[in-house]
């Protein structure tokens, strides 16, 4: 049997194991194990593993995933997402469709907190979805907005999607971070505008709530004050060069507690929660980055990666066809498979293309992340869908899911616009970085 039949039955195995709910890590693991060891040796197998599991273990780029994990953690628990929703309700609530638009807006703050789409999805659905009930909002579009809102969690920066990205394809996570702003600012807009236009055609979907006085929204803002000025800190630190990556997450994650400890919001049993939760995510990180490295060895000894460019070449499409031939086949996974999981099993075959191409990384990047988030909100899996039906048990997932179709649209302007002026993820990265 050939090398790159072996290849493909490795990955059809990968995807069986997925199937049967085997875990992602395992799955791969399992897969890289193997085929390295019929492709070259047990010894060549055991060797990678080592030497592997070391290198990551001891990368300070990786550093960032606990930090920003943590402060995202201590944020939720001490109560400013709660304060970030109310200061975004006090300045828009009183229009039509206000409090959907601010729940958008509260999503992408803690979106910059968290560095996470699940965590912004379950945080916000705890924080505005009873909000929303309390002013009749249509539940579709009130558990629409929280799951597509909650996307904007592996776009706007700190991402964890940007760091394993910039993992798996050494690039920088300054970069891919800068590269998020403008799109994740982007994406959150077009949302404020659908929900405008929805309410606009239909205006009981989205009732205008009571209106606040200035007194109510000073208050508000000054309330959010903190968990802004930690936006500001960690991600103006990066922009300005006073921190790298990894120092903008140790400054943020510290901000965040020492506010939280002089707030007298957070003590030191909240404290050993949101660090224990931060360490047990971390774990599964790794381990699934350690996994995703068995991977890539395996398809290179398979020589997947250059079959499928021949092929890819052969179709004979041009740089932009194939660029979107390979979002839709992303697009097509999303709707089976996570969105972390696609990142380290595709990059190894795709990312050697996309360099042959003469495509940016860094766009492509972004590009990629995007439309992975497009696949937390598309059926039948849409992980985001299934954590809000899990703080909404009472409406239909199928309501859900036909809430999100408006956004989920949305998204796929964004990604035409990104496309079509690639200066709008380019512009910041290349002026800071050059």
């Amino acid at each position: 049997m050939s090398a790159s039949m072996i290849g493909m039955l490795g990955i059809l195995i990968m995807f069986v194991l997925l199937v049967l709910r085997v875990p992602v890590a395992f799955a791969m693991f399992a897969v890289g194990f193997a085929g390295i060891t019929i492709l070259d040796s047990s010894r060549s197998a055991f060797s990678l593993l080592a030497s592997e599991s070391f290198t990551l273990a001891s990368s300070p780029e990786l550093v960032v995933i606990p930090l920003f994990i943590l402060m995202g953690n201590v944020a939720s628990v001490t109560g400013m997402s709660q304060r970030l929703y109310d200061a975004a309700y006090a300045i828009i609530g009183q229009f039509r469709g206000g409090l959907a638009s601010a729940t958008v807006i509260g999503c992408g703050g803690f979106a910059a907190l968290s560095g996470s789409s699940v965590a912004s999805a379950l945080t916000m659905g705890k924080v505005a979805l009873g909000q929303m009930d309390r002013f009749n909002y249509n539940t579709r579009l009130s558990t629409g907005v929280v799951a597509a809102g909650g996307t904007l969690g592996i776009l706007i920066p700190p991402s964890t999607g940007f760091v394993i990205y910039a993992i798996l394809t050494e690039q920088s996570i300054g970069r891919l971070f800068l590269a998020g702003v403008l799109p994740g600012i982007l994406l959150l807009l077009l949302f404020i505008v659908m929900i405008m236009v929805i309410c606009y055609f239909k205006p009981d979907f989205g009732p205008a709530g009571p209106k606040t006085n200035f007194q109510e929204k000073s208050k508000a803002i000054l309330g959010a004050g903190p968990i802004v000025a930690v936006i500001l800190l960690t991600i103006g630190g990066i922009y300005g060069g006073l921190f790298s990556p990894v120092e903008a997450a140790a400054v943020g994650a510290g901000f965040v507690i020492l506010v939280g400890f002089v707030s007298r919001s957070l003590n030191i049993r909240m404290l050993w929660k949101a660090a224990r939760d931060a360490v047990v995510t971390t774990a599964t990180v790794m381990l699934i980055l350690i996994a995703a490295h068995m991977i890539n060895p395996f398809m290179a000894l398979s020589h997947i990666p250059t079959a499928v460019g021949e092929f890819l070449s052969m179709l004979d499409l041009g740089v932009t066809g194939t660029l979107i031939l390979i979002l839709m086949i992303y697009l097509v996974l999303g709707c089976f498979l996570e969105g972390f999981a696609m990142l380290v099993l595709t990059l190894p075959i795709f990312f050697p293309i996309i360099m042959q191409l003469g495509i940016d990384p860094i766009w492509f990047g972004v590009l990629t992340v995007l439309t992975l988030e497009m696949g937390l909100i598309s059926p039948p899996v849409g992980i985001n869908v299934f954590i809000v039906k899990s703080v909404a048990p009472n409406v239909e997932l199928g309501d859900i899911f036909r809430g999100v179709l408006p956004f989920w649209l949305m998204m796929i302007l964004a990604v035409a616009l990104l496309m079509a002026f690639p200066q709008i993820v380019l512009v910041l990265p290349n002026t800071m970085f050059g």
